[in-house]
């Protein structure tokens, strides 16, 4: 006769039991899906180099790739915060070289005193030829001809480049496998220490920025649908002028009022339904007309290119506006649920979107395609500084009229330098033919 005991579990599974396996799953599961989505961001980045031969472009995505590298390794959110998940793998890199060096130690055991002794004897063989050989090459005109004839040539620049790459991913492979051997502990919902702010507190500078912000976008519609003889009135500029004039400021607000917002949704408290029915209802107002300036903002650069003419750091900067406004969306919505946790690699991540999505437009021909297009309307148009961009703007330049379409290409293709097999371009390579 078996006992009731033996057929009854000794942790009997419960709802809470339940619950926990349900998230640890869905942990799991989630951080699968952050690893994949954060990898691909990577492969993506690196493959824009592939296509597309401005350099800046490039340098920025190789920047984004080691972040979206780091985001890959971690996986999860971890209770060390986004930066520190973003330089997790330098970080690691430096203190994994010494937990490698550990681990091949034990794995080799009592080889080790014997190797040690090989590698001492490579090292001063190669050192004493080092020496000897280029000595006898010059005392002898014969033998220096035959060290010349067995000896490879060596590019000293590549052979460096390729040193520091090597040096560079095996850091990085030492800090991912450091990272993925221990990983940091996941991130909670949970708040920090500290005191919340009370309604008080935080209420009356969001809501004198409301008001302030309320007033100034009423004055911005106002000067759009007065057009140029409004503001020529008012301000005494053209509307080129004054586009302008505002956009740098208007930026400055937009990313002070972001950082405003950020503050209050992390510090304010929500221990009663009012509470949260007033943090939603302030910081939405406040959001939504940050939107509309930075509407507003990129409004005016554009308007500023199409009369002075269009450039990488104009597009650049407009581009970071463009990216201001989808993480205004992402904080709305984080506004909205009150959950703020998953807000900072959301920003991170349609960060490297929008880079991807820059270089899928190809940056610098859209620069010389718009500042064609002002050639043909008669407006400015600044031919040194097209022949500085890179061969992605070639195909563009078969709309300008001889003889300065040659001018403009002759100039660009001089500057070409041959492709190796690992930096072959396809654009560089369009270009030549």
């Amino acid at each position: 006769m078996v006992p009731n005991s033996a057929l009854t579990p000794t942790e009997p599974i419960t709802a809470a039991t339940a619950t926990t396996s349900t998230r640890v799953a869905r942990g799991g599961l989630g951080e699968k899906s952050a690893r994949i989505w954060w990898t691909g961001m990577l492969l993506a980045l690196l493959a824009v180099g592939t296509f597309r031969a401005a350099g800046w472009l490039f340098t920025l995505c190789v920047l984004a790739a080691c972040v979206a590298g780091s985001l890959a390794v971690v996986g999860r959110r971890s209770a060390n915060g986004v930066v520190s998940d973003v330089i997790a793998l330098p970080l690691a890199a430096l203190v994994g070289l010494p937990w490698v060096y550990a681990t091949v130690e034990r794995m080799r055991g009592g080889k080790s005193r014997r190797e040690r002794g090989v590698a001492l004897s490579v090292i001063v063989t190669l050192a004493l030829l080092a020496v000897f050989v280029p000595l006898l090459g010059g005392a002898d005109a014969t033998f220096a001809k035959l060290l010349e004839s067995v000896t490879p040539e060596f590019d000293g620049v590549l052979m460096v480049q390729w040193i520091v790459l090597f040096a560079v991913v095996g850091l990085g492979a030492v800090g991912a496998l450091y990272v993925l051997a221990g990983p940091p502990m996941p991130a909670t919902e949970t708040a920090g220490g500290g005191r919340s702010l009370r309604r008080v507190e935080w209420a009356l500078p969001v809501g004198a920025l409301t008001v302030l912000f309320a007033v100034f976008v009423g004055a911005q519609f106002v000067a759009l649908f007065g057009g140029d003889d409004y503001v020529q009135r008012t301000a005494g500029l053209t509307y080129a002028e004054y586009a302008r004039s505002g956009f740098w400021q208007l930026s400055a607000v937009t990313i002070l009022t972001l950082a405003v917002i950020l503050v209050v949704l992390r510090w304010a408290a929500k221990d009663s339904a009012a509470a949260r029915l007033w943090l939603r209802v302030l910081l939405c107002a406040v959001g939504v007309l940050s939107l509309i300036i930075v509407a507003s903002a990129l409004g005016r650069m554009w308007t500023y290119q199409q009369a002075y003419g269009f450039t990488v750091l104009r597009l650049l900067v407009e581009v970071c506006e463009l990216w201001l406004g989808l993480v205004y969306l992402l904080v709305l919505a984080a506004v909205l649920r009150l959950r703020r946790m998953w807000l900072s690699r959301a920003m991170i991540g349609t960060a490297m979107a929008t880079l991807l999505a820059l270089a899928v437009l190809n940056p610098e021909r859209l620069i010389a395609d718009k500042n064609i297009d002002n050639l043909q309307q008669g407006k400015p148009f600044d031919t040194e500084y097209l022949t500085q961009l890179s061969p992605d703007i070639l195909p563009a330049t078969d709309r300008l009229p001889e003889p300065l379409r040659t001018e403009v290409r002759d100039r660009v293709l001089y500057r070409l330098d041959h492709d190796t097999w690992h930096s072959w371009n396809l654009s560089r390579s369009t270009a030549r033919r």
